[in-house]
């Protein structure tokens, strides 16, 4: 069965139908705990391919992005036919998108472009707006220290977007590895230019 992804005005809820393993509970999930994977050659697969850092620290590296994004950590509900993750959205968050207040507590409609880039994505498309780089230099000019939740909260979402792209697609996890801004990453840079959001 597919993965299940809801997203409301004040929350995003995943629902996925693997099993924990017996006898295991949610607040097992949350501890330090060894890693059983159902399908041990396709998680190897993944930690090969770079997208698994360590098995049986995925709940774990979710909760620590939270905390460092500044965010409620998730909410883990394990039912007979799957697991619910609930993310909620945190206030100030809800607070910008709902227009009460802008970036950085300003208000939202004397000072809306004033702010620093603060977007994680559009940092990413900044960096590789003139040249490819490595994950390892994008990293180090954003000044992050936590792969982690560089992977998660910068990288990724940019990837799966379609903002940015592979040099070596077909060699995911190659020392060689760099990436480059699309087409749509530009058209997002000079949408973003327009309206005064980016320098």
């Amino acid at each position: 069965m597919p993965v299940q992804i809801s997203v409301y005005d004040d929350k995003l809820m995943i629902w996925n139908p693997g099993q924990l393993p017996p006898l295991w509970t949610v607040a097992k999930l949350k501890q330090k705990h060894a890693s059983h994977p159902f399908n041990p050659d396709l998680a190897n697969v993944f930690f090969r391919a770079g997208d698994i850092e360590a098995w049986g620290r995925g709940i774990e590296r979710m909760m620590i992005a939270c905390r460092a994004a500044g965010v409620p950590e998730p909410m883990l509900t394990h039912e007979e036919t799957g697991l619910w993750i609930n993310f909620t959205f945190a206030k100030g968050y809800l607070d910008i998108i709902r227009g009460r207040v802008g970036p950085e507590g300003t208000d939202p409609v004397t000072d809306p472009v004033t702010d620093p880039v603060t977007d994680p994505v559009d940092q990413v498309l900044l960096l590789l707006d003139r040249q490819p780089l490595a994950p390892s230099v994008i990293q180090q000019r954003l000044g992050l220290k936590h792969r982690p939740t560089f992977r998660a909260s910068y990288l990724r979402p940019a990837l799966e977007q379609g903002l940015i792209e592979m040099t070596i697609p077909e060699k995911p996890a190659s020392r060689l590895q760099t990436y480059r801004i699309t087409s749509a990453g530009r058209q997002r840079l000079a949408i973003r230019q327009a309206a005064g959001r980016t320098p």
